[in-house]
């Protein structure tokens, strides 16, 4: 039998915090306790070299089923598409007009805080509708 291993998702971006808790938001998702011996995560920032201020954040599923999203700072902005996205479940158990109710609705939430909606993608009788989205520095994901 397989070893099955936890993972965590890695995000790329500009500022790390500003996406997490863009996804904290989106999947309902916290912030983790800072490390021990300090009050919040400002003043763990605070106690880093400036270089290092702002470069990593973080979010998990206060469930503790969901994998740990870790979000680190890069120079480079994104040029192209991802090769990997998460698929956001808003429409599990829902199909035809139902469901492009339901994954609309999430896509307006998402989109008042900062997302985008790209395509729509209707159902074709072997799939059924999904909406493609970008999070707030455009990393795609779709609503599924």
């Amino acid at each position: 039998m397989a070893t099955v291993r936890q993972f965590q998702v890695t995000f790329d971006c500009a500022d790390p915090e500003r996406v997490a808790r863009f996804w904290c938001e989106v999947l309902g998702y916290e912030v983790p306790p800072p490390p021990p011996g300090f009050a919040s995560w400002t003043e763990f920032n605070d106690s880093l070299p400036a270089e290092s201020q702002g470069s990593a954040f973080a979010c998990v599923d206060p469930n503790g089923v969901g994998p740990r999203l870790f979000f680190q700072r890069v120079p480079e902005g994104k040029v192209v598409k991802n090769r990997v996205h998460l698929d956001v479940r808003a429409g599990t158990g829902l199909v035809g007009d139902e469901r492009l109710a339901a994954l609309q609705a999430e896509s307006d939430r998402l989109v008042a805080l900062g997302a985008v909606q790209g395509q729509i993608l209707y159902a074709d009788g072997i799939n059924e509708s999904c909406i493609n989205m970008q999070d707030v520095e455009g990393n795609e994901f779709c609503l599924d």
